[in-house]
């Protein structure tokens, strides 16, 4: 068996990963920074603080990417002034581009989550969106969340893996490669393209930039670890992903022109129409770690 990648080795798959998969990543993953995009933040972040988050003067978002939570939660007044860091600077480029078309004010710095360069108490609130997964030494980065939080200031990260959850994902996915060459034909879809340096680069390295699943113990015993109080996980998404996980991977079985606008919109439809049945039905009764996705809040203790 190989021995696990080093810190610095895990840090730098990921930073080149990003940087590759930067220019067309909102396009790949359906970012939206209207009305669509504001309401799908939103609403992950009033299932953890609540029907009126924020304001929060002073946010600082892990691992921002192109900006979805920053950029859309500014939009609502969520947030006041952000700082926005992630390991890519490539990433972080195309979050200001997207924020100089937005007309909003957002400082960035690429750096490691392990090694925040800010001063203690800097911030009211400390987010994140689907990073946590990728950070090797995470004792480390949940004592820096902890550190640059002022008393009393906020925690939030939602989008991480749930072990369970990522195993049931595989079972749609499996369906979906299956069934990818009849879906192609049936759709008059060509096969996905093979060429590019570009693709090819980030197809090799996007297998390795993920370093963990989490149980909801993992993620509440990080952040009681680190001194947090009020700490709570929930489970988000769970017909939904099984729906996204089997179309996106039909999608990505074939060239993106061929697809019919028709699919892309049943696809869309489907899925925030599951997001319903999911956040009323099965969220508030089912355990978190049997759905797909788990969301994390805590308090920094005033005193």
């Amino acid at each position: 068996m190989a021995a696990p990648a080093a810190p610095d080795q895990i840090l730098d798959v990921n930073r080149r990963y990003h940087d590759v998969a930067a220019e067309d990543y909102d396009a790949k993953w359906g970012i939206s920074f209207g009305e669509i995009g504001r309401h799908q933040v939103l609403g992950k972040v009033t299932k953890m603080l609540g029907d009126r988050p924020g304001p929060f003067g002073r946010s600082l978002e892990i691992g921002a990417g192109t900006g979805y939570f920053t950029l859309n939660l500014m939009q609502d007044g969520v947030i006041q002034a952000a700082t926005c860091t992630d390991i890519s600077p490539g990433m972080l480029e195309t979050l200001e581009g997207n924020a100089t078309q937005l007309g909003l004010p957002v400082e960035t710095a690429a750096c490691d989550a392990a090694a925040l360069p800010f001063e203690d108490e800097s911030f009211d609130l400390v987010l994140g969106h689907a990073v946590l997964h990728h950070l090797p030494d995470l004792d480390r980065a949940f004592g820096e969340f902890r550190r640059v939080l002022a008393p009393g200031g906020t925690l939030l990260f939602a989008g991480e893996p749930s072990r369970h959850g990522d195993r049931i994902a595989a079972v749609p996915k499996r369906a979906a490669v299956r069934l990818a060459p009849a879906w192609r034909r049936v759709f008059g879809v060509s096969p996905a393209p093979t060429g590019g340096s570009g693709d090819e680069n980030e197809h090799a390295l996007e297998g390795m930039v993920d370093v963990h699943a989490f149980v909801p113990a993992d993620l509440e015993r990080f952040a009681g670890d680190a001194g947090f109080e009020d700490v709570r996980v929930r489970g988000e998404e769970l017909l939904a992903n099984w729906f996204g996980w089997f179309n996106r991977t039909l999608e990505a079985s074939g060239d993106p022109k061929d697809i019919p606008w028709g699919w892309f919109q049943y696809a869309y439809r489907g899925y925030i129409a599951l997001q319903a049945v999911d956040r009323r039905a099965l969220e508030p009764r089912l355990p978190p770690h049997l759905f797909y996705n788990l969301m994390l809040a805590a308090q920094k203790p005033r005193d």
